[in-house]
C-alpha cells in the first residue's frame, strides 16, 4: 500500500499585514503544530488549529461548540450562517463535526478575508466567504433559510453598534428555521448595561433564551465574554450546563428565572439607542 503523502502546513513565521481596519497578525502557536493566533490591532480575534479543527481553544468558542453539537443529531449537516469571520475557527469546527454542512461567513474587512484564505485556508467544500457588512446580510437573508446564526462580529475589540438592536434581532429570527438557534457573542462586565439589554433585545424575537459565561464574569470580577444563545424552541440547557461545567474553565449557564432577574428592567435597544459593546479595560484580554 502507498503511504499517505504527509500534510503540508504554513511554515511557523509570524505575518504582518495592514487590513481595512487596522494591524492584522498571524502568530503561530509553537507548542501545536498548524496552530495560528490572529489578532487585529493586538485584540485577539482567533485561534485555529489546522491540523485539528476540532480543538477550540478561547472559552467563548468552546461554548458555542457545545452549541453546536447539541443543536442537531451528532454528524447531521446543517445549514449555517457566520457573521464574523475571522480565521473561520467555527466553521472548521462545523466543517469537521457536521461534514457536508452548508456554510455561509461574512467578513467585512476585505483585506482580512484575503489574508486568512492566502495564509490559512479553509478546507475545500461547504464554506463559502462573503466580504459584506454583516447587519446587510441579515437584512437581506432568506427568511427560513439557515439553521445556525453565529454573530461573532467585533471592531477591534467591540460589538458595533448596529448589530445590537431589536431589528438585527428579528432579522436574525427571521431567516432561522422553525427550531433553529442563533449564538452571539457579547463581552461586559458590571453592572452588565450592555449585556442585560442584549438579553431584552434577543427576548423580543426569540422565546427562549439562555447564556453562558464564566462564574468571575458573571459575579463582575472580570470583563470577558458571553455566549447569549436563543431560539424558539427549547434549548438543551441541562446538556449545555453539563458540558460548561466539564470545559477547563468551567461556565455557567444562565436560564429561566435567573436569566429575567439578570435582565430585570434592562429595555430593548432600538437603533436610535444602539451603541457599541463597552471597550476593554486596560489590560482585559481582547475580545473577539
Amino acid at each position: 500500500m502507498t503511504p499517505s503523502p504527509a500534510r503540508s502546513w504554513p511554515a511557523p513565521v509570524p505575518v504582518s499585514a495592514p487590513v481595512d481596519h487596522g494591524t492584522a497578525r498571524l502568530l503561530p502557536d509553537l507548542d501545536h503544530e498548524a496552530a495560528w493566533l490572529l489578532t487585529v490591532d493586538d485584540a485577539p480575534q482567533s485561534y485555529v488549529n489546522l491540523a485539528d479543527p476540532r480543538h477550540l481553544e478561547f472559552e467563548y468558542t468552546r461554548w458555542i461548540g457545545h452549541a453546536l453539537d447539541t443543536a442537531a443529531p451528532p454528524g447531521e449537516p446543517l445549514d449555517l450562517l457566520h457573521l464574523g469571520a475571522g480565521a473561520l475557527t467555527l466553521a472548521r469546527y462545523a466543517a469537521a463535526t457536521r461534514p457536508g454542512s452548508r456554510q455561509r461567513a461574512v467578513e467585512a474587512d476585505r483585506a482580512l478575508a484575503r489574508l486568512v484564505g492566502r495564509h490559512l485556508p479553509p478546507p475545500d467544500g461547504g464554506i463559502t466567504l462573503q466580504t459584506a457588512d454583516a447587519r446587510d446580510v441579515l437584512a437581506a437573508g432568506e427568511a427560513a433559510s439557515t439553521d445556525v446564526v453565529i454573530a461573532d462580529v467585533f471592531g477591534g475589540s467591540r460589538v458595533p453598534a448596529h448589530l445590537t438592536t431589536t431589528d438585527a434581532a428579528r432579522d436574525a429570527a427571521r431567516v432561522l428555521r422553525p427550531g433553529g438557534l442563533y449564538a452571539a457573542n457579547l463581552a461586559d462586565t458590571a453592572p452588565f448595561a450592555f449585556l442585560r439589554s442584549q438579553v431584552a433585545t434577543a427576548a423580543t424575537a426569540f422565546a427562549e433564551l439562555c447564556l453562558l459565561a464564566e462564574p468571575a464574569t458573571l459575579r463582575g470580577r472580570r470583563f470577558g465574554n458571553a455566549v447569549l444563545l436563543a431560539s424558539d424552541t427549547p434549548l438543551p440547557v441541562a446538556e449545555l450546563a453539563r458540558r460548561a461545567a466539564a470545559d477547563p474553565f468551567p461556565a455557567r449557564v444562565v436560564h429561566g428565572a435567573a436569566l429575567e432577574r439578570f435582565a430585570d428592567g434592562a429595555a430593548p435597544v432600538d437603533a436610535a439607542a444602539a451603541v457599541p459593546s463597552p471597550r476593554p479595560p486596560a489590560g482585559a484580554p481582547g475580545a473577539g
